[in-house]
Formats: C-alpha cells, sequence, structure tokens
C-alpha cells in the first residue's frame, strides 16, 4: 500500500496499486488541464503577432490558417496520453504551418519524452527544431544575432525534452524500487516459512528424542506388569502382591512425571526462555547416568570411552548433546528392536580429529525376543535423586513394546548435518550399527 493517495499519483505509477493503467487519476486530469491551458495561452499569444516581425514570405493563407491550425493542435493534447507518439508526429506540419502550434508541440515533446524511449523523444525534438529553424533562417526578429535565435531554439525545445527525461528516469526509479521491495518482501515471507518449519523439526526432533527414551521404558515396565498379570490370572505364575504392584506403579508414575519435565525443559530451552530452575540440557557427561538406565531396564549395555569423555568436556554443548542423543537414540531403538542383545556404546576421537559416536547390537532375527529376561521396573531420573526398582520376570518381548517409524534417524541425521558431521545407520554382518561423526570443537 502506497503513502501517497493514488489521486495525487500519475496512472503509471498508480497502477501499482490497482489503478487501472488506461484510465487517468485525478492528478492526471488536473496536468492535462494546466498544459492544455498553457498550450491555449501560447497559441493565442501567438496568433495576435502574427506574422513575427520581419517575415514577408507568408501567402495569405497561412496567415488565416494559423489559429486554426494552432486550436487543432490544442485539441489534439487530450489524446497525448494514449498517442503519445502520433500525436507528436502530427505537430510537425502544425508548426509548418502555424505559429499557433508552439505550445502544443512542446506539450507534445514533453509527452514522448516522459512515456516513451529517449531516442524517439529525441528524434521528435529534432524535427520541430528543424521545422522551425527553417523560419528563423529566413525570418529572424530584425537586429537579433543569429547565435541568439539559435539558442532560444534550443533552450525552448531542449527544455520539456530534458524535463521529460528527468521524470521518466525517477517513474521508473520508483517502478523499479518498488518491485525490488515486493521481491524482498516475498523473499522474506519464503525465509520466514523456512524459518517456522526449521523451527517445527527442531521442535519435532528434541521432542522425539526426549519422549521415545522414556516412554520405551515406561512401555517395557508396564508390559511386563501385565504379562505377569496376565500369567497370575491364567495360573502359570504366582500371583503379584500389593507390594510389587505399587512398586511397579510407583515406577510408573515417576517415569511419566519425568519424562512431562524433560518435555518442558526441552520446551523451554528452544523458546529461550528457560525457568529458573530448568535442567541444564544433556552432554557427554551425562552418558554414564543414560547407560544406567538402560541396564535398569534390563539392557546389557558396554560402555567403552570414558576416557574421552573427560577429552571432550569442553566440546560445543550443541555437539555434546548430539552426541546424547544418538546414544539415546541407539539405546531407544535396541530396545525396541532387540530385546535382551547385548549394546556396545563407543566413543572415540581427540582434538584435532572427529568425536566418533558408535551404538552396535546384534542385528534383530526371528528368535529375537523368545529368550526369556528379567525387566526391572526403575525410575532413574536425569536429576541426582534416589530411583525406585521393581524387578518383575517376564519375556523380553513383553506387551506393549512399541515399534519405531523411523523418524528419529532421520531427525538425527539432520542434527548431525547442522552440526556439521554426519550420521551412517544401517545392518552389517548380522549387526546393527547406528554411527555419528561430529566436528571436534571447542
Amino acid at each position: 500500500m502506497t503513502v501517497v493517495p493514488i489521486r495525487l499519483l500519475p496512472a503509471q505509477l498508480a497502477a501499482l496499486d490497482g489503478w487501472p493503467a488506461d484510465r487517468r487519476t485525478p492528478r492526471d486530469w488536473a496536468a492535462d488541464a494546466g498544459l492544455f491551458a498553457i498550450a491555449v495561452v501560447i497559441a493565442i499569444e501567438q496568433a495576435r503577432v502574427y506574422p513575427p516581425p520581419g517575415v514577408d514570405f507568408l501567402h495569405d493563407w497561412q496567415i488565416a490558417a494559423n489559429p486554426w491550425a494552432g486550436g487543432a493542435a490544442c485539441l489534439a493534447l487530450w489524446w497525448r496520453r494514449r498517442f503519445p507518439t502520433v500525436v507528436a508526429v502530427l505537430m510537425v506540419p502544425a508548426l509548418l504551418l502555424s505559429a499557433s502550434a508552439l505550445g502544443a508541440a512542446l506539450v507534445a515533446g514533453l509527452t514522448v519524452a516522459v512515456h516513451r524511449p529517449w531516442p524517439r523523444a529525441a528524434a521528435v525534438t529534432g524535427a520541430y527544431l528543424l521545422g522551425v529553424g527553417y523560419y528563423a533562417a529566413f525570418g529572424g526578429p530584425p537586429g537579433v544575432a543569429r547565435t541568439v535565435v539559435v539558442g532560444t531554439l534550443l533552450l525552448t525545445f531542449g527544455a520539456p525534452f530534458c524535463l521529460g527525461l528527468v521524470v521518466r528516469a525517477r517513474r521508473l526509479l520508483v517502478i523499479g524500487l518498488r518491485r525490488e521491495a515486493e521481491v524482498a518482501e516475498r523473499e522474506h515471507l519464503l525465509r520466514l516459512g523456512d524459518a517456522h518449519r526449521a523451527e517445527r523439526e527442531r521442535l519435532a526432533r528434541e521432542m522425539h528424542d526426549v519422549l521415545a527414551h522414556r516412554v520405551s521404558l515406561l512401555s517395557v515396565h508396564a508390559g511386563a506388569l501385565a504379562y505377569r498379570t496376565a500369567q497370575a490370572a491364567a495360573g502359570t505364575g504366582p500371583p503379584l502382591d500389593a507390594a510389587e504392584v505399587g512398586g511397579a506403579v510407583a515406577v510408573i508414575q515417576d517415569n511419566a512425571r519425568l519424562a512431562l519435565d524433560e518435555l518442558r525443559d526441552v520446551l523451554s530451552v528452544l523458546r529461550d526462555d528457560p525457568p529458573a530452575d530448568a535442567a541444564p540440557q544433556p552432554g557427554l557427561g551425562d552418558l554414564a547416568r543414560l547407560v544406567s538406565e538402560a541396564e535398569g531396564a534390563g539392557q546389557r549395555v558396554l560402555f567403552e570411552g570414558a576416557d574421552v569423555v573427560e577429552r571432550a568436556s569442553r566440546v560445543r554443548a550443541r555437539v555434546q548433546r548430539t552426541a546424547y542423543r544418538t546414544v539415546q537414540e541407539g539405546l531407544t531403538n535396541a530396545r525396541k528392536h532387540a530385546p535382551g542383545a547385548p549394546v556396545t556404546v563407543r566413543l572415540s576421537g581427540s582434538p584435532g580429529t572427529d568425536l566418533t559416536v558408535t551404538i552396535e547390537n546384534p542385528a534383530p532375527g526371528p528368535a529375537e525376543g523368545t529368550r526369556a529376561r528379567a525387566t526391572p521396573m526403575e525410575g532413574a531420573s536425569r536429576r541426582p535423586g534416589p530411583a525406585h526398582t521393581q524387578t518383575i520376570a517376564g519375556p523380553a518381548d513383553v506387551p506393549g513394546g512399541a515399534g519405531g517409524s523411523g523418524r528419529g534417524l532421520i531427525g538425527l541425521a539432520e542434527r548431525a548435518a547442522l552440526d556439521g558431521g554426519r550420521l551412517e545407520y544401517g545392518p552389517r554382518d548380522d549387526t546393527f550399527r547406528l554411527s555419528a561423526r561430529l566436528p571436534w570443537q571447542v
């Protein structure tokens, strides 16, 4: 939306705001009326002193046609916006016949310079000078030097030409700036949309990484409780006493509360408005606790690289968080797809090389999940504090084990790419391997 009202703009500029390009604006009507009035005044003045002193070669019919040709030239100005070149060309014979057409010719030359490229306007102005120069050469004012006459003619016809070029250049500049502003606005909206989409993807990655781990623990514990309850109801297993049920429910409740707390912390950090009691975002120093939680849920985890954790304590917090999420996702996937299988978590790297995080577990097979194991239910927290632990015997693939959609690994790959690293995953020699190579940046 323009700051200047449309009625005060020429139609060429008002069209940018939706004004019909073939309709005059109130400003155009006022300009046309003013220029028409100037042309009429010049025509009357020229008719009053026609023929000029010193000009004695005009015929009587030329003197008689002078006011009529001038009047017709002035009336033709009302079509100058629609047919600027045609009207300007018609002014050439009008100038040869009538001095009263001088004002109309000047307005027509100005119009061509404003609305058409400068070579066309220069050609029209040159034709005017040639026509008027004929009379100046043979009938100039007595006692006036030829140089003065030529200078006067150049100034008279050159001024509208130069003024028209300036007006045209300014309008083209305004149009160009307006189009650049519109392009910049569209690009800004596109960038804004991309930023919103990237922010949503970042939120989805963080929430998946946080919730998938906790919910998988809840699924394991709740599945084991449901399995033992079904065994007791079928008479194939000992019934659960009140202490076992209460302990299991307490573990599930604690893990659900921790999941909500972690989700709140993630959202507050992503919104750059963390609460005063928010826990710091996890890093390499939290891997030992993460492994302990997995072991508490019944996983067999071999953690290699404790010395790397100490060396990498000064690595960028964002890279540490990506490494932590990689291990978290690997343990979660192993718990879902290869329950009971041993998992190896390996860290390697040093300053000057990449930080490599690798999680390996046997690829799940048809017999996977048929082995019985003890599924402990624990309430390990990423905040220091006591943890409830209740062991309920059950199979590895207890009801409630959720399958994955693969979005976690896709999100990890995007996270690693944003940090300047890369993620690789897939089966290799009966082993599923998840590996992230991240830059060692302090």
